[in-house]
């Protein structure tokens, strides 16, 4: 589950780095001091839930915060914080979760039909009274005299006592036949997706809802506990042949005590089922580990993957062993291997 953070733009020339593919980093490893092959060099941006898009030649990075916080770059190395989406909370949500306190989870960004589209997460935190909202706008870039973020309202909302999961995490995936899905959820249930209208404002009718990922959590466990059943954030991400999904495991938000980590499975179909390297599905409890913590970063999660000039990225954010736990962007390579498995690259 995502805290509502103040975000504050710190520049450094410290490196983004410091993951293995599965295994740890030797005690006592430092941070190298100059560029490394596979890894983006850059800022040391502080973020939670980094999700990225480039328009023309300026990368944009969305991420959680009150409105919605942005970065630009011309470089994926040095960013510059932009104005956030919403300058106030759009009067639905106010009306939906008195409780709400302003802070926007989540963002997922996409070009659709000509648009770009701001999927966003609001919620009472620890509880499923949740709601994903959508923006959109013509263009990213703010000096365009059509720069302008249109609230497009409610798309989905999850209410304790009625659902068994919680609509927060968004991520839009178009599959092969180019039919909009929307991947999303939190504990409880697991990761859910459903196919959306075409102008992607609603689910479709007839609903269609699958389960692709989640972990055994006990039903009588308080909504506030995970039950040691932490699962959130999927991405789904096409690639040749398959979908791979991408989730988060374990604790976020707690700083040195976090432990979050990135797994992947992979299916045919973007309905699923997905399943791991073990061929164990996803829905069962199934997960390849991609990333964890070291000695540098405790823990990484709520990852995005995007494609630059044909280089795959993995887009997330770690908690610095070395700031106090704070949670810093981690921007890092993916290759895949002759199985066409994802691995981020070695240092």
């Amino acid at each position: 589950m995502k805290r509502a953070l103040t975000l504050i733009l710190i520049l450094s020339a410290t490196c983004l780095q410091s993951f293995s593919q599965v295994q740890p980093a030797q005690q006592g490893q430092q941070r190298p001091r100059g560029p490394v092959p596979g890894q983006v060099v850059g800022s040391d941006v502080p973020v939670h839930d980094p999700v990225m898009i480039r328009q023309e030649n300026k990368y944009y990075l969305f991420c959680t915060g009150n409105g919605i916080t942005v970065f630009s770059s011309d470089d994926m190395k040095t960013w510059k914080m932009e104005n956030p989406v919403f300058t106030k909370a759009p009067e639905w949500i106010i009306k939906e979760l008195p409780r709400f306190r302003n802070s926007m989870w989540a963002p997922d960004i996409s070009f659709y039909k000509g648009n770009y589209y701001l999927f966003y997460a609001a919620s009472a935190f620890g509880r499923n009274t949740s709601c994903i909202g959508l923006a959109r706008n013509k263009t990213l870039h703010p000096g365009s005299p059509d720069f302008l973020w249109e609230d497009l309202g409610c798309v989905i909302q999850s209410v304790p006592g009625r659902d068994n999961w919680n609509a927060i995490d968004p991520n839009l995936i178009v599959d092969d036949a180019g039919v909009p899905w929307l991947n999303f959820g939190s504990f409880w249930g697991g990761m859910k997706l459903v196919r959306l209208t075409d102008d992607l404002t609603a689910p479709s009718y007839p609903q269609e809802w699958y389960t692709i990922a989640r972990r055994y959590r006990d039903p009588y466990t308080d909504d506030k506990d995970a039950g040691g059943a932490e699962i959130e954030a999927p991405f789904i991400f096409r690639k040749g042949n398959y979908y791979y999904c991408f989730v988060s495991w374990d604790k976020c938000c707690s700083g040195m005590k976090s432990t979050y980590k990135v797994v992947v499975g992979r299916s045919t179909k973007v309905t699923g089922p997905y399943f791991d390297r073990d061929s164990v599905d996803m829905a069962k409890g199934g997960g390849t580990l991609i990333i964890k913590g070291d000695t540098n970063y405790v823990a990484a999660g709520h990852q995005a993957v995007v494609t630059f000039d044909g280089t795959d990225y993995l887009v997330c954010h770690g908690y610095d062993a070395h700031d106090n736990g704070r949670s810093k962007l981690l921007i890092r390579e993916l290759k895949w291997d002759n199985e066409k498995w994802p691995l981020v690259v070695p240092r």
